[in-house]
């Protein structure tokens, strides 16, 4: 009870810092699955593997879309009924985050077993490719239910007022990866099943300890009888909130099946090993923001509901600030030193060479993206859906899907770099429109706390 409701009293940054930090050592401990994933996969199976799991990466990445919808709409409720001190409703969002996460993860693993070669085909797979990609998806997708279900208990865990929790069950995961990857790649020869074999028992581990947590009844969401029957009212309106962020995700992958065939076309498989490796790297710089969001999100979500507006926008300030500054200095990285970074994935000279230019063209405004990962989840934290949708599909859809079609025809002599800078060039125009957003939805909190401020000098002061 009192994790929770010292949302609504604590120091700002303090709560950032208690929420944050474990958000983004969590984050960033994720993200070595798919950077551990990589090495091993490059060192141990060669350039084609990698671009084999480029190709898988927008099949996994839709798989987590649809966790998402669950998960971050239903965390995000959670924190508002937490605010407005409505615990019953808070037990019952628990229960119907397990059931639509089977419901949903056996529906997307169905259907990704039945139409994995075509699927992946249509990712941008060719005859070189195809075999690595098919058998790493295979094992990820008979584990769906595991990973929809780990994602969504992490966020909940972080609303209810348990980031370091959530930190150990991602610590957890990521540390026995990374034992079981060179065992089952290397001593197994497994190859990239041994990958996603690991990966998979991995986080079965980490639902495990989860489980663990929330079967104590002493937690103020817990597990009982009584939460397990989906309602109707608190699953429309966490699906409705999490709506934004699985367009997002699912906007990103349809993104990357459009950039990986772009590539392909105009690159080859050789292009696709290159875009796997820079999206890797800026993916551990981009899981730094996401844990910031995290931590942002019960602060925000909760104060909202407590109508603390000036408390709400204070997260929101330093949040960005913080998101600005690690972006930054991915782009200063990848401008100054990209061959080293590169080298930790390859030690083909091909490869590398072929990488660097394609690094430092998607990093230039790399600077930007922080702020508008943060206004997105800003929006999205305080439940205000269509909004959050829009500003999430800007980047994806209106900017650089026609941009990454276009672009190529403007560099006549070596299209591939249109395919690059479409990049950056879409960052940019969704970063002055999140702004625009952010300004307008800003002007109308600052008139509801003038109406607070102007209320409480106006009340009269109640007798003891």
């Amino acid at each position: 009870m009192n994790a929770a409701t010292e949302l609504g009293t604590e120091s700002i940054r303090k709560l950032l810092i208690k929420y944050a930090l474990p958000g983004i050592i969590a984050m960033t401990a994720s993200s070595l699955y798919n950077i551990v994933d990589s090495i091993f996969i490059g060192h141990g199976c060669g350039a084609l593997a990698l671009s084999g799991l480029t190709v898988a990466k927008p099949f996994m990445d839709i798989c987590a879309a649809f966790g998402s919808f669950v998960g971050v709409g239903a965390s995000t409720l959670l924190a508002i009924k937490l605010g407005e001190k409505d615990y019953d409703a808070a037990g019952k969002i628990l229960g119907n985050v397990i059931v639509l996460n089977v419901l949903l993860s056996t529906i997307v693993m169905a259907v990704g077993l039945l139409w994995l070669e075509p699927i992946l085909y249509a990712f941008g797979a060719s005859e070189q490719t195809i075999r690595y990609a098919a058998d790493y998806m295979e094992i990820i997708l008979w584990g769906n239910i595991l990973t929809h279900i780990y994602f969504g208990l992490n966020s909940m865990l972080r609303s209810m007022g348990h980031p370091r929790s959530s930190m150990m069950a991602t610590i957890v995961a990521v540390s026995v990866n990374v034992v079981l990857d060179p065992i089952f790649i290397f001593g197994l020869d497994m190859g990239v099943r041994g990958a996603a074999l690991a990966t998979m028992l991995s986080q079965s581990l980490a639902v495990i300890w989860q489980f663990s947590i929330f079967c104590n009844p002493k937690e103020i969401v817990h597990f009982h009888k009584g939460i397990w029957r989906l309602q109707r009212d608190l699953t429309e309106r966490s699906m409705a909130i999490g709506l934004s962020p699985f367009l997002m995700n699912l906007a990103h992958c349809f993104v990357v099946i459009i950039i990986n065939n772009q590539l392909h076309l105009y690159g080859g498989d050789m292009a696709l090993a290159s875009y796997g490796i820079v999206n890797r790297l800026v993916f551990v710089f981009a899981m730094i923001v996401m844990g910031l969001n995290q931590g942002m999100q019960p602060i925000v979500g909760y104060n909202y509901g407590a109508k603390q507006y000036r408390r709400m926008l204070r997260a929101f300030q330093l949040t960005a600030m913080c998101a600005t500054i690690v972006m930054s200095i991915v782009f200063l990285l990848a401008e100054v030193m990209p061959a080293p970074m590169i080298r930790v994935f390859t030690h083909d000279t091909s490869l590398l060479d072929a990488t660097i230019a394609p690094m430092r063209i998607i990093c230039c405004s790399m600077w930007l993206v922080g702020f508008q990962m943060v206004a997105g989840n800003f929006f999205t934290s305080i439940g205000m859906a269509a909004k959050s949708i829009f500003l999430s599909l800007t980047r994806q859809v209106l900017y650089l899907i026609p941009l990454a079609l276009l672009m190529p025809f403007l560099f006549t002599n070596q299209p591939i770099n249109g395919v690059w800078w479409s990049i950056p060039v879409s960052d940019t125009l969704a970063a002055i429109t999140a702004l625009i957003m952010l300004l307008l939805e800003v002007k109308k909190f600052h008139r509801l706390i003038e109406e607070q401020d102007t209320w409480r000098h106006s009340t009269p002061p109640q007798p003891d």
